[in-house]
């Protein structure tokens, strides 16, 4: 019998995911749990597993289709009794999976008809339903349509229409509420064939006028990070802050101690800083926290979560050190270096990117004196560590040289002040130069 391999749910708010490989092909016998294809979704590159072991029947997607979640990927040819079993006891978990991404849209289609019914019956309604000119403008939207709009909030003339002459129907301003929280919420939406910072770009000229061009398609990981940078940047107002940390003696002792561990426990710079860090966020909790602005309320977690962003051949990615405060160096090292060489190998679950409460970008290995790194809402503030340098130091008597870190610390103005900042910074700076300051304050 058929049984249809359908896209789960791989976390949440991913909508559909892109075809980087198909594992199979038609005639194949696979295994239960068996690699079918590699899906490269918003957070990260997926193996959609065999929920039954079959015959490849048919293949319904290749390599750089889009497929959205519960859409039929692969049909399976069960062919005996134990299969169709296996699909029996696999089968009932997906409607739960799949309803969750479809259920706001069922709910609203039945209140268009309601909404007409008011219409018709206005006398019983209180509301204003007479048309909102603007500029001698009527919205060329019906009585019910403009009634929703107002409920919602919604000024109607931002409002797209899809019908004839643009009219605009109760279903647009449900998109146009759907998009705007999405946004607001970091979510993101998109038009099909956009990505969603594309509306902020201006129309780019013939360069083929000028000489040869070529084009390439964005990876579905570069689109997530320039419609995230472009959010960003447009709607947090950040301040950078400078400073510098000398760290000689630490990185003296750094290299002693690795001498005498195996490569996957060596302690990399980037794993004490997220050490420093996750205890300066205890000691500085509104730079652990979201700006609830809808709620004029100030998140603060309880937890504290490590971002690192992770340069990959398919663009950047910020894995997260789960729990960072309670743990010790060595053990974040050896997290952090086991982490980052599956995100470079495209192994790293995509919940393994979720969750961050503060970032940390090292770009020291690279080269650099000095960057502004953005704020990667809805965190509220991001460090940026560039290349160590020999410097002259004043010690008070006399200049000497010493292994300087130039450090970078960028937050959100509305949540954090210029201060703050400071004495945020100078104190990762103090647990750098005097590691015993920093086993203190844990």
């Amino acid at each position: 019998m058929d049984y249809e391999i359908k896209v789960p749910e791989v976390a949440e708010g991913v909508t559909e995911g892109t075809v980087i490989a198909v594992s199979v092909a038609v005639g194949d016998q696979v295994e239960y749990d068996q690699t079918l294809l590699e899906l490269e979704t918003d957070k990260a590159v997926v193996a959609i597993p065999s929920p039954v072991a079959g015959v490849v029947k048919e293949i319904l997607v290749a390599e750089g289709d889009q497929a959205k979640v519960d859409a039929t990927i692969i049909l399976l040819d069960t062919q005996d009794e134990s299969a169709a079993a296996g699909e029996d006891t696999v089968q009932p978990e997906e409607p739960a999976v799949q309803e969750e991404p479809e259920e706001t849209i069922p709910q609203d289609e039945p209140e268009e008809p309601v909404a007409e019914k008011q219409e018709a019956g206005q006398p019983a309604e209180s509301l204003d339903l007479s048309p909102v000119r603007r500029d001698d403008r009527v919205a060329p939207a019906a009585p019910s349509v403009r009634r929703l709009a107002r409920d919602l909030g919604v000024d109607i003339y931002q409002v797209q229409g899809s019908g004839p002459g643009g009219r605009i129907s109760s279903e647009d301003v449900r998109l146009f509420v759907r998009d705007t929280m999405r946004r607001v919420t970091g979510g993101g939406v998109q038009a099909a064939g956009e990505f969603a910072g594309l509306h902020a770009q201006r129309p780019l000229p013939d360069f083929s006028k000028w000489g040869e061009v070529s084009r390439e398609p964005l990876s579905r990981v570069r689109e997530v990070t320039a419609d995230a940078m472009a959010y960003a940047w447009s709607t947090v107002p950040m301040v950078t802050q400078y400073d510098k940390a000398v760290i000689g003696d630490l990185e003296t002792y750094r290299k002693e101690h690795n001498r005498g561990v195996k490569e996957a426990e060596k302690v990399t710079m980037t794993a004490i800083l997220a050490k420093v860090c996750a205890t300066a966020l205890k000691a500085f909790p509104q730079f652990n926290s979201s700006l609830d602005l809808g709620q004029k309320e100030l998140v603060l977690k309880q937890y504290v979560h490590i971002g690192v962003a992770v340069d990959t051949p398919n663009g950047l990615l910020v894995p997260v050190l789960r729990d960072a405060a309670g743990k010790g160096i060595e053990q974040l090292a050896v997290e952090l270096n086991e982490l980052a060489e599956r995100t470079r190998e495209r192994k790293v679950l995509p919940e393994e990117l979720e969750g961050g409460s503060f970032t940390i970008s090292n770009l020291g290995g690279i080269g650099g004196n000095a960057f502004t790194p953005i704020v990667y809402a809805p965190q509220v503030a991001i460090l940026g560590v560039s290349r160590a340098e020999v410097e002259p130091v004043w010690s008070g008597q006399e200049f000497e040289s010493q292994l300087v870190m130039p450090l970078s610390l960028s937050y959100d103005h509305r949540v954090i002040d210029g201060a703050q900042g400071a004495r945020f910074l100078r104190w990762i700076c103090r647990a750098l130069e005097q590691p015993i300051e920093l086993a203190m304050k844990s």
